[in-house]
């Protein structure tokens, strides 16, 4: 670990410290110190000194045991907090020997010609797209004092000032777990400030360093109106399964955002009002001074007015009249600058005034557009009590042949199809959601997304809907395919929606398409869904070139490794090729939106690993797979997925042994995301969300759904093809991506953890599947280890083994605080000490691995 960092945790964890000992006494951080110290050794494998803490921890009371959880959990958000700050200072940068991800690629582009350089930048489009989920933990006030912790840890340095000092006092005194489920608008809310307080200072920045970039490959500026950036939300937008997620809900969601979006722009725009003083200008600007206040402040003062209005419009939720394109913004920008550079002054023309351009191209008047999102099955039964009430028959009996001619008749049909009638509150509620969208300036709004996704029917359905509902224009579709099956029908079923010449026209050029992460994995083991998702981009790429249409393809990813997740740059470049030229739309879900975008200097680090990554991948794509390599896959992701399924759906105890293992069962009775974590409150596996399906094995560390599979599979399928494997992890950036983030998994699983939850949470005749969990765990890290040629995960990558070590004698002590913590309510349920004490260690553990849900 680097000195200056180490001396920052050191600083923090002593100030904790003192902390602790002011408000309880002395004796209560000796006896911290000790728990640290006996972890310390329970890490190195001592037995007695995990039973000493067991010991301990039996003997507490729930208050006790909260301080000890609550230490240590804060503990690893300090650490955190200290190694993101020094990562994105530029002491960190030099001292970690990180390179600048844009000047480096100027050098791995080498010479490349202007033109092929400029052509991808302006393909360049990132588009993320904030999400919230049910394994969010963190109170948005403890999110904002670590950041200013960041922050004051930038202006001081090593020595830690009273203000940080203040901040950690407050924060051990302030209960960091909320007593209330949050709403979906209070999701949106946090959305908002993610962006407020860091990416509207990081984006102008990241924009214009992209610009000198631009400029000193290309020899061009960038374009005034580039969109390199843009923001989405599915925070209030999202009701599959989110039953709180209504259609009066959005439209507060989308008044709550236009607010802050003009409150944001009336600070910059009496910014610009101060700095354009000058009386310099073309005739145009001259002529329309009447009032004499300044030609340039003449201009900006009409803008300024309107967005007065409209603030105070909007906070009496009403929207007329108020501010509802981004071209009554832009004007008035545009009419300023035009005049600033015939009159020679280039410097102010491109200097706050162009950051503000830019943050309007990128932020639109919303700051995020929201999608909507629902479940295919709620268009299904809308429909089938629209026919039924017009006495047409039985939607849900039809066949797909049936209600495609069905859907496709009414679509151009131009007479209205909803009678006035009564509906059921399930299709009201739906009928009201698109409704909703019809009243909404399409800027507000990003792309409709159909979950579940598996036929032609499932897209028509919903362009119906928008007919009947009196949509005015054509919002983007996105099926979303989620399961094994449903991947690999993906580009059939885009095949034959491109064959109906109405549905392309509707298209206007760009066809949506959302690739479900979460699901797949969650249906058929992490490396079967992998190679699924990877062939069925493939497959996508090839229907659209064939249609001549641009695939816009959406990328549900998480935080962790079986949500898709991983470091971005090693994601993006092992995309299939032709697969980013029509953008990256990704979500950004949970804690990992403060993970990278939390501070401002972290945000531009992030946007520079995106962009960097597709800029590389647009102006030299990747190479296809050789056959070999694909006749390979196919054999291992067939393997590893019948290894997978072998146990999680054939084994009759493995969802028993799941749900005793893990706080999965506790988890939806706790007050965290706004969304259920079932989808069906009566369901077993298959009804689980992926999300705390996940987020329940990363708990008790034996994080299942990120490694089974994938090491046996290699084994007893790869290993026989030596050569070919060697040549695949040699060159083929999407294969070495995969046994990259698997490393990192086996570093992160931890057998020994795993038992323990085990011998205290789980039946005796249960165990055994625990055990043979564990031990084809073991031999899975030997297989990978043994093909990298490395005795330990992560060797060749210091910086991250030697964090994660760091963590582990703070780690230890929450999962045995936990494992008490559901002995206790498995006894008890629904006691309050214990469900607060289960949050915490819930909290520390996820802030621990750096991933979650």
């Amino acid at each position: 670990m680097l000195e200056t960092i180490s001396q920052n945790i050191r600083a923090l964890g002593s100030c904790l410290g003192n902390t602790i000992a002011d408000e309880k006494d002395q004796q209560w951080l000796d006896n911290i110190e000790r728990v640290r110290l006996l972890a310390k050794d329970g890490v190195a494998n001592d037995d007695l000194a995990i039973d000493e803490l067991k010991t301990l921890f039996q003997s507490c009371d729930e208050q006790k045991l909260l301080v000890y959880a609550r230490a240590f959990s804060q503990f690893l958000n300090l650490a955190n907090v200290a190694e993101q700050q020094h990562t994105t200072s530029e002491q960190g940068l030099a001292e970690l020997d990180l390179p600048h991800p844009l000047s480096s690629l100027k050098e791995q582009l080498g010479d490349t010609s202007a033109e092929d350089f400029f052509t991808a930048i302006q393909k360049l489009h990132i588009e993320l797209v904030l999400t919230a989920h049910p394994t969010e933990v963190n109170r948005r006030t403890f999110i904002h004092k670590y950041h200013e912790i960041a922050e004051q840890l930038e202006d001081s340095g090593a020595a830690l000032n009273n203000r940080i000092e203040e901040l950690i006092e407050q924060a051990w005194n302030t209960n960091e777990i909320r007593h209330q489920r949050p709403t979906p608008l209070d999701e949106s809310r946090w959305g908002l400030n993610a962006i407020s307080n860091s990416l509207w200072q990081a984006v102008p920045k990241f924009v214009r360093e992209l610009d000198e970039l631009c400029q000193q490959i290309s020899g061009q500026p960038l374009p005034l109106d580039a969109t390199p950036i843009t923001m989405a939300s599915w925070m209030a937008g999202d009701r599959d399964g989110n039953p709180f997620v209504t259609a009066k809900l959005s439209r507060q969601a989308i008044i709550q955002a236009r607010l802050m979006a003009a409150e944001l722009y009336l600070a910059d725009f009496q910014a610009l009002y101060l700095e354009l003083s000058m009386d310099k200008a073309n005739d145009e600007l001259l002529n329309a001074d009447v009032d004499n206040i300044g030609p340039y402040r003449n201009v900006l003062k009409q803008t300024i007015n309107k967005l007065s209005y409209s603030i105070g419009q909007l906070k009496n939720d009403n929207s007329q009249g108020v501010i509802s394109s981004p071209n009554e913004l832009l004007q008035p920008l545009y009419r300023c600058r035009d005049s600033l550079l015939a009159v020679g002054l280039n410097r102010t023309a491109n200097s706050l005034l162009l950051d503000v351009i830019r943050k309007v191209h990128c932020f639109g008047i919303s700051l995020v557009k929201l999608d909507v999102r629902q479940h295919s099955e709620f268009h299904d039964q809308t429909l089938a009590e629209i026919v039924a009430e017009l006495g047409l028959g039985d939607y849900l009996a039809w066949d797909e042949q049936q209600r495609c001619e069905f859907l496709q008749q009414e679509i151009n049909n131009p007479r209205p199809l909803l009678p006035k009638v009564t509906w059921s509150a399930q299709t009201q509620e739906v009928l009201d959601t698109f409704h909703f969208v019809a009243e909404q300036p399409k800027e507000v709004l990003g792309i409709y997304i159909i979950s579940m996704a598996s036929r032609q029917s499932d897209v028509l359905a919903v362009n119906l809907l928008m007919k009947a509902t009196g949509i005015s224009w054509d919002m983007p579709i996105a099926p979303l395919f989620e399961t094994l099956d449903d991947l690999n029908n993906a580009a059939q079923v885009i095949d034959v929606l491109l064959n109906d010449a109405s549905y392309k026209t509707r298209l206007h050029g760009a066809q949506h398409v959302m690739i479900g992460y979460s699901d797949s994995a969650k249906d058929a083991g992490v490396l079967a869904a992998a190679w699924a998702q990877y062939q069925a981009q493939e497959a996508l790429v090839a229907v659209a070139n064939n249609h001549d249409i641009t695939l816009k393809l959406f990328h549900g990813r998480g935080g962790t490794i079986g949500r898709g997740g991983g470091p971005a740059h090693a994601a993006i470049a092992s995309q299939p090729p032709g697969t980013l030229d029509g953008g990256l739309r990704v979500t950004e879900q949970g804690e990992t939106i403060r993970f990278k975008f939390g501070l401002p200097n972290l945000a531009v680090r992030s946007l520079h690993l995106y962009a960097s990554a597709i800029l590389a991948s647009l102006v030299n794509p990747q190479p296809a797979p050789k056959a070999s390599w694909r006749k390979l896959m196919d054999a291992m992701a067939k393997h590893s997925c019948d290894i997978y399924r072998g146990y999680v759906c054939d084994k009759e105890d493995f969802v028993t042994y799941f749900r005793q293992a893990t706080p999965e069962q506790e988890l939806s009775a706790l007050p965290l995301g706004s969304r259920p974590s079932k989808r069906k409150s009566d369901g077993g596996i298959e009804s689980l969300r992926a999300i705390p399906w996940i987020f329940a094995w990363s708990q008790n560390r034996l994080v299942v759904p990120s490694w089974l599979g994938f090491g046996q599979a290699i084994a007893e399928v790869g290993l026989n093809q030596i050569n070919t494997i060697v040549d695949m992890l040699d060159n083929w950036p999407y294969f070495r991506a995969r046994i990259s983030l698997t490393e990192m998994v086996y570093l992160k699983s931890e057998p020994h953890i795993s038992k323990l939850y085990d011998q205290s949470l789980v039946e005796p005749e249960l165990q055994s599947l625990g055990d043979e969990l564990r031990s084809q765990l073991t031999k899975d890290k030997q297989t990978l280890l043994k093909l990298l040629g490395q005795t330990q995960s992560l060797e060749k990558d210091q910086w991250n083994l030697t964090s994660f070590q760091l963590r582990q004698p703070y780690l230890l002590p929450l999962h045995l605080m936990q494992i008490e913590a559901l002995k206790r309510l498995r006894k008890q349920p629904e006691h309050p000490l214990c469900e607060q004490l289960l949050m915490v260690t819930m909290t520390g553990i996820a802030t621990g691995m750096r991933n979650t849900g």
